[in-house]
């Protein structure tokens, strides 16, 4: 394999988000967690190089340097998984991307199973690792429905930040839109935060919308429908193609 232009080595790691099996971050856990193989052997200690000629291979999958690489905007229906398998076999948001394209492509970030709205999948694993990572602040927009009134309290705690289980959870702005219905931005984005925070206070989202990550918005885009994300769209993330780090 030629694994750059200058044919220098590079980490396992990186060599692992090139091929699109996963984001920088999920790579090393897939090598600590002994699936991935050098020229058959086993390598589990981060900071391994590879280089041209060395075969790498994850869950006995030979793997190799993406050619294309895929940026695609998925409008996710309520009740799919955002993941590549589901042991109890629900539905997965990758099936509604179509079937021509053969790149293995994963979300950055996620959305729990009852959400909906804007999901980014790619196989380029640096835009994955950076767009994931907690310095970039990146800010994820949402619209939130509740089963009843939401109090005047819940929006005022939420923007200073309240304590639940020892975790703090803090909106970056909160707008009302209705009794039951408010626009929320966050930036960090706990897992489940907006419904650990709704279900301190006894209250139920109806509908969990995320409809912007950073500068991408979802616009008129219907559920279950994909679209590539335009050259504007990927310049505003800071989509550039360049030999990989070493």
């Amino acid at each position: 394999m030629k694994l750059n232009d200058t044919g220098q080595v590079m980490r396992l790691q990186v060599f692992l988000a090139h091929a699109g099996a996963a984001s920088r971050r999920s790579a090393e856990k897939l090598i600590t967690d002994g699936r991935v193989t050098v020229n058959g052997r086993p390598v589990t200690i981060l900071g391994e190089k590879v280089g041209e000629g060395d075969e790498v291979c994850l869950d006995g999958r030979p793997l190799k340097l993406e050619q294309r690489f895929r940026y695609i905007l998925l409008n996710k229906p309520p009740r799919y998984i955002c993941s590549s398998f589901d042991p109890q076999g629900r539905p997965l948001a990758l099936d509604l991307l179509p079937a021509e394209i053969e790149e293995r492509l994963y979300s950055i970030g996620r959305l729990d199973y009852l959400s909906s709205g804007l999901i980014i999948f790619t196989n380029d694993g640096n835009l994955a690792s950076r767009l994931g990572h907690p310095r970039s602040e990146l800010e994820k927009e949402y619209l939130v429905e509740a089963s009843g009134p939401i109090p005047d309290r819940t929006i005022d705690d939420f923007k200073k930040g309240i304590f639940i289980d020892d975790v703090l959870y803090q909106a970056l702005k909160i707008e009302r839109l209705g009794r039951k219905s408010l626009r929320i931005t966050l930036i960090e984005g706990k897992n489940r935060e907006i419904r650990r925070v709704f279900s301190f206070f006894h209250l139920h989202p109806l509908k969990l919308q995320r409809v912007r990550v950073g500068p991408i918005r979802i616009g008129d885009l219907e559920e279950g429908r994909w679209r590539a994300l335009t050259g504007g769209e990927m310049e505003q993330l800071g989509v550039y193609r360049a030999l990989p780090e070493n």
